[in-house]
């Protein structure tokens, strides 16, 4: 599979000014991100739709105080936001276009955690002319799933170079309650959401063939994790990340795929979800959202856990071998939940990093280089979200589920 490198000197950045502007205050605003910007940024600036409830979510997190509150219009936005300043959007992902123009005509920096839309990429593009970093796919998946695979795929290369006859990749990634109910699932994010991305096709690389899955579930597999069984799927398209996560030409890939991981017997306790969302019918499918909401919604005394598993293995000519994998398995607890810890963490790593001047100015997505990427962990580790490398990879493929 090519991979193609950008030899392109990336453009300088503008200073940060120490303002971040931090738009959104739902269930991935996590008390320890939050809490490490408020300590590194000079000022930081919380909205939401009132600024009492943003000063109530500060409270809930733990955070009264630590940060500035406002009510979030257009207008507002406008006039506060300034040259070198960070604008973070936390809202969903169809907004981000609209607050990165803001954030370029203001000529401030830009952060989300979603993955990189064509609006988003086409408006980057213009960033870069103007020093501006915008910053993407920084969270948990896409994020840290990111930093593990750049990882790997640097340490197999210093193993055994550039050529390979034969390469497994696996990138698993799964927020799951931490005690399973029924329904092997509750909602932490948006139903519809949750439903329209089953309905999405995805692509991957299997058996050494592209291959392309119209509903995905079909697709599931066993995954073993130690002693505990799940249930993986492909997820959107793979494809293009292998460019991205600097495969090499000479690289035979076997198997090359990024999804989603759920609980032992998802499969079977959403077979009815199945049967809805197959039909296409999205008015149907918005109704079995929201009464799928109101049977299985994350309460206060609710545990989640993410779990990542990231394996790459590589048999090279000669009998060579390298195999490695990072795994992260964390479970929330009253004060904050895992899902939280590990989408805003990185996250702020990142802008800490803009601090710092080590982003470039125009499109970036987590950390790519390698020096960078060990820095992202690094920082990681220390925050407290560690994770495992060990040189093995799952015990098997699984079988379909």
């Amino acid at each position: 599979m090519p991979v193609s490198r950008n030899t392109t000197e990336a453009a300088a950045p503008a200073p940060t000014s120490g303002t971040v502007h931090w738009i959104g205050t739902g269930l991935s605003t996590g008390s320890s991100g939050l809490g490490l910007l408020c300590d590194r940024a000079e000022r930081v600036v919380l909205w939401d739709r009132t600024a009492e409830r943003a000063a109530d979510r500060l409270t809930a997190l733990g955070l009264a105080g630590r940060a500035e509150v406002r009510a979030l219009s257009d207008d507002a936005l406008q006039d506060a936001v300034g040259a070198g300043d960070v604008v973070v959007s936390m809202l969903p992902a169809a907004e981000h276009p609209r607050l990165l123009r803001l954030a370029l005509d203001r000529r401030a920096h830009f952060a989300c955690t979603s993955y990189v839309s064509d609006a988003l990429a086409e408006q980057a593009a213009a960033a870069a002319d103007a020093g501006v970093v915008v910053l993407a796919e920084a969270g948990l998946d896409p994020g840290i799933d990111h930093l593990m695979a750049h990882r790997l795929v640097e340490r197999a290369r210093e193993a055994v170079g550039d050529t390979a006859e034969s390469v497994d990749f696996t990138s698993y990634c799964g927020g799951i309650p931490a005690v399973p109910n029924d329904f092997r699932y509750r909602f932490s994010w948006a139903p519809y959401g949750v439903l329209a991305a089953l309905g999405s096709p995805a692509r991957t690389i299997d058996e050494g063939a592209e291959r392309t899955v119209v509903l995905p579930w079909e697709a599931s597999r066993t995954h073993r994790l130690g002693g505990e069984v799940f249930e993986v799927y492909p997820n959107r398209d793979s494809l293009p990340f292998v460019s991205q996560y600097g495969v090499p030409e000479g690289w035979r890939l076997r198997t090359f795929v990024r999804g989603t991981l759920r609980n032992e017997g998802w499969r079977k306790a959403w077979s009815d979800v199945f049967t809805t969302v197959s039909t296409g019918d999205q008015e149907e499918i918005r109704s079995l959202a929201k009464d799928l909401a109101a049977r299985y919604p994350t309460t206060d005394a609710d545990r989640d856990r993410v779990v990542l598993s990231v394996a790459l293995d590589v048999r090279a000519t000669g009998g060579a071998r390298w195999q490695g994998s990072y795994l992260l398995d964390l479970t929330g607890d009253e004060t904050e939940s895992a899902m939280a810890r590990c989408v805003s963490l990185p996250l702020v790593i990142g802008i800490t990093r803009m601090f710092a001047g080590a982003l470039p100015a125009g499109l970036n997505r987590a950390a790519e280089s390698a020096d960078e990427t060990a820095r992202w962990m690094e920082l990681l580790d220390a925050a407290g979200l560690h994770s495992t490398f060990v040189d093995s990879v799952p015990a098997s493929r699984g079988e379909k589920a």
